[in-house]
């Protein structure tokens, strides 16, 4: 079987995290913390790094440090993981969900503003696959409005929109660390941010809402969203070789575009695309099938399961969600783009560990399942 990933870890994540062990900064203490915030900060030239425990709860801690009313709307894109719907939901706030572009599978901006109200306090962008969203575009119309900017650039680790790179386009941008990441601690996440006074909350939140004065005094509900210092090491020594990762990625991403163009051209797939202003990294090589085969993502998926290739199905859109269907500002709405993506897309083994015989024989396989 071919996984659809596995990461790549070396000797310089045993090497870090052997330390760790041997000093005795194990917990949520240590040195690797702080190098890991700094380095990974300066790498998308922020001005801080807040390492948390998993990307979900980065999601959930930027939204409360920005203290929004009970109520509040967040615009965010039906297709991307549930994390971005349950960081509103857990912080009672209202997820408002909007359609996907057709062909970056990103949030269409040009459906944003119809979806705002005088309850909406903030955008979160999602840049899905590793492409970014048009920043140029989305940036002004949460000034126009007013509305706070998070960013979840978990799946886009070294893109860049005109020459700056991803988790640099927020008023807190937020990062996930999981196995199948660009760099990973296994599980972890980060919340990165310029505003001093929203890095003061989010590691006091994050942070039992701990107080230098009086540490056991608690004058706000925090949460227990800390980092490791072994997390951290790997972390580090991660970001240490990213430029590899990513160089990697992109290899992986062309290489499949190459090979698969054929199959775009006689219209049996779409491929993922990489506008003239963006440096997409392919974090996930995703494919959507046409129609015209007569077979959706999921039966696909399974001949390939049996011919030993392992793929991942693309996001369930939120606004079909039957677990949101509870809620009272749940509303039942046709969003076509997303709906069809989602049936009809799958992503193919795209992990750091993939070599160029492996890609030859998922293209092999690809063809004899739909053609």
């Amino acid at each position: 079987m071919i996984p659809v990933n596995e990461p790549l870890i070396l000797e310089k994540e045993m090497e870090y995290v052997n330390e760790a062990l041997k000093t005795g900064w194990i917990s949520s203490e240590g040195k690797f913390i702080k190098e890991f915030e700094q380095r990974f900060a300066s790498y998308v030239n922020r001005k801080q790094g807040i390492a948390v425990d998993n990307g979900t709860n980065a999601l959930i801690l930027a939204l409360r440090a920005l203290d929004m009313p009970e109520g509040s709307e967040v615009i965010i894109p039906s297709f991307t993981i549930i994390s971005c719907a349950l960081a509103c939901v857990y912080n009672n706030l209202i997820p408002v969900f909007v359609d996907s572009e057709a062909d970056t599978w990103n949030m269409d901006i040009s459906k944003i503003e119809e979806k705002i109200t005088d309850k909406t306090r903030a955008i979160m962008i999602v840049h899905i696959y590793g492409h970014p969203v048009d920043a140029d575009k989305i940036l002004p119309i949460a000034k126009k409005h007013n509305l706070y900017v998070i960013e979840d650039f978990a799946e886009a680790i070294g893109s860049e929109y005109k020459g700056v790179r991803c988790g640099n386009l927020g008023d807190i941008s937020c990062a996930s660390f999981y196995a199948n990441k660009v760099i990973t601690t296994g599980e972890g996440g980060m919340c990165l941010t310029d505003n001093e006074e929203l890095d003061k909350r989010l590691r006091q939140l994050k942070n039992l809402s701990f107080v230098p004065e009086r540490r056991f005094v608690h004058y706000n509900l925090g949460f227990n969203f800390r980092m490791t210092n072994i997390q951290a090491a790997i972390g580090l020594a991660q970001t240490e070789r990213i430029e590899e990762s990513v160089k990697k990625k992109i290899w992986i991403g062309k290489t499949y575009n190459r090979l698969l163009k054929p199959l775009e051209e006689q219209k049996v797939i779409k491929l993922p695309v990489e506008k003239e202003w963006a440096k997409n990294t392919y974090w996930m090589y995703g494919v959507v099938l046409n129609s015209a085969p007569g077979l959706d993502a999921q039966e696909a998926m399974k001949r390939l399961a049996e011919k030993g290739i392992q793929t991942r199905p693309f996001f369930y859109p939120m606004h079909t969600q039957p677990v949101f269907e509870e809620f009272p500002w749940f509303r039942k709405e046709s969003l076509p783009v997303s709906e069809n993506i989602s049936k009809y897309g799958f992503y193919l083994p795209s992990g750091l560990t993939l070599t160029e015989e492996q890609i030859v024989k998922v293209i092999k396989c690809i063809k004899e399942v739909l053609i």
